[in-house]
């Protein structure tokens, strides 16, 4: 899948004229989603936002989600939030617009065809679930980076998995596998550990583990893992 991203608030986005922005020009969107659906075999996606600044009516998003979908494009991710772009940096756009929900159910309600996904604010499983009432998927974006862990029972509460043997130490085990492969093939520990900081958050031991994760050097160690597996657990 080609994701076009027409949701980033960079302060850079306007002198650009792209990311957030090109809400603005929805023939512009409709434009590069033919163009890209022509030359590939592949879906393309939008992620974007229910507006910008002032553009910020639900008939805004209606006539952009109309536009660019006649183009060729079937789905949609919508953070429910407006974008400021004059204003607010880019982490501000991430929490002080308000979430409006109810207003990416109503494009699902308008657009019963399209793939509606809705972005923004999801921390917990049950909310998360509840979404599917009114949309077709929920995108998580910080949540999942800063404790990963949340994801491990989604396949049971989702899918009806009945998967039970998800747990950190597991997860470590078979990341440790897969680590190991990779150095192998030239990369580097560092880059294969910097996402697993937030794994044990919350848990007795957190801190010792992010130390220990934060203290690799750039030369490989294949016995890191084994080191991190007998410490922490």
């Amino acid at each position: 899948e080609v994701n076009l991203n027409i949701g980033c608030p960079s302060n850079r986005v306007q002198n650009g004229g792209f990311g957030a922005y090109l809400m603005a020009k929805k023939e512009l969107v409709a434009e590069c989603i033919n163009s890209i659906s022509n030359n590939i075999k592949i879906p393309v996606s939008i992620k974007t936002r229910i507006g910008i600044d002032n553009h910020d009516s639900f008939e805004f998003l209606e006539e952009f989600i109309n536009v660019v979908s006649k183009a060729g494009c079937e789905t949609f991710i919508i953070h429910a939030r407006k974008a400021i772009l004059q204003g607010l940096s880019p982490k501000e756009n991430r929490k002080i617009p308000p979430l409006n929900y109810k207003r990416v159910y109503k494009i699902k309600e308008n657009f019963p065809h399209l793939n509606i996904i809705i972005n923004g604010g999801f921390t917990k499983l049950d909310q998360i679930k509840s979404q599917l009432k009114y949309v077709d998927g929920v995108m998580i974006g910080r949540a999942a980076y800063q404790n990963p862990f949340l994801l491990a029972k989604i396949d049971n509460l989702i899918f009806n998995s009945n998967e039970t043997n998800k747990t950190r130490r597991n997860i470590l085990i078979k990341y440790k596998n897969y680590a190991e492969q990779q150095m192998r093939k030239g990369v580097n520990l560092r880059n294969l550990t910097r996402h697993l900081i937030g794994l044990y958050q919350g848990e007795p031991g957190a801190r010792k583990y992010r130390q220990m994760l934060s203290g690799v050097v750039p030369k490989n160690n294949f016995h890191f893992f084994d080191e991190i597996i007998k410490t922490i657990i």
